[in-house]
């Protein structure tokens, strides 16, 4: 990511409502960052891909290619913050946005400080990330599961497997404490970025992703268990 005020980070806002799309870009200029818009989802696709920008807003309803239809198309090859917005409020929607590699989600109307706030979130966690690269190799082994933070890479017997960012952000959080319970107030602040309000279930389709990913079984996982009510703990 780009994180100081001579470089802004770029963003794509792929929306087909000119009006709102032009709100928005308006409003996110005027807190320094750059933005690029485009109305399509087939050719946003091949942009997010091609022009690589530190974020993208994504609709939900778009013509020529959905909103999750591009976001599963694009993951593969791109591992920035991806933000979906959407005129449905279904928790249907969330979950299949999340499922597709998206890293947070937000219903519309749009609350342009509340977005605000939510892209500063996920541009931060980018970038102490990058910071973080930079620095000596970190990484963890548990039995066949090898976790790289400086490479972002995961190995799992042998073979390489692909996370998103909040995927990996989350797993790395885990693995820092293995065999410890690490409570959803945790997982929150520390990762998502924001307080939990005992309702949001980012954090629990995030850990469903997970295991899937890891090949655990979600309804006896060994890996990453559950502790009722409380968190999760990643097995050592």
């Amino acid at each position: 990511m780009n994180g100081d005020d001579s470089d802004p980070a770029r963003l794509l806002l792929v929306e087909d409502d000119l009006k709102l799309a032009a709100l928005v870009k308006e409003y996110l200029e005027g807190e320094g960052f750059r933005v690029e818009v485009e109305s399509r989802g087939d050719v946003a696709s091949r942009r997010i891909v091609s022009e690589v920008p530190d974020l993208v807003i994504l609709d939900v309803m778009l013509p020529g290619m959905d909103g999750f239809e591009v976001c599963k198309a694009v993951r593969p090859a791109y591992e920035g913050p991806i933000m979906m917005l959407t005129a449905r409020s279904e928790e249907v929607d969330e979950v299949i946005g999340l499922e597709m590699g998206a890293d947070d989600y937000m219903s519309k109307p749009v609350r342009p400080r509340l977005l605000l706030t939510r892209l500063r979130t996920l541009l931060r966690r980018v970038s102490v990330r990058g910071e973080k690269s930079t620095g000596a190799s970190s990484s963890v082994v548990l039995g066949e599961l090898e976790i790289d933070e400086r490479e972002r890479s995961v190995v799992l017997h042998g073979k390489p497997l692909h996370l998103t960012t909040a995927e990996f952000d989350l797993l790395w959080y885990l693995a820092q404490r293995p065999g410890e319970t690490v409570t959803r107030d945790e997982i929150f602040r520390d990762v998502i970025g924001m307080e939990y309000d005992g309702l949001d279930r980012s954090a629990d389709l995030r850990i469903t992703r997970l295991r899937k990913k890891l090949g655990d079984d979600g309804k006896q996982p060994q890996r990453i268990k559950s502790i009722r009510s409380v968190g999760y703990r990643l097995v050592p």
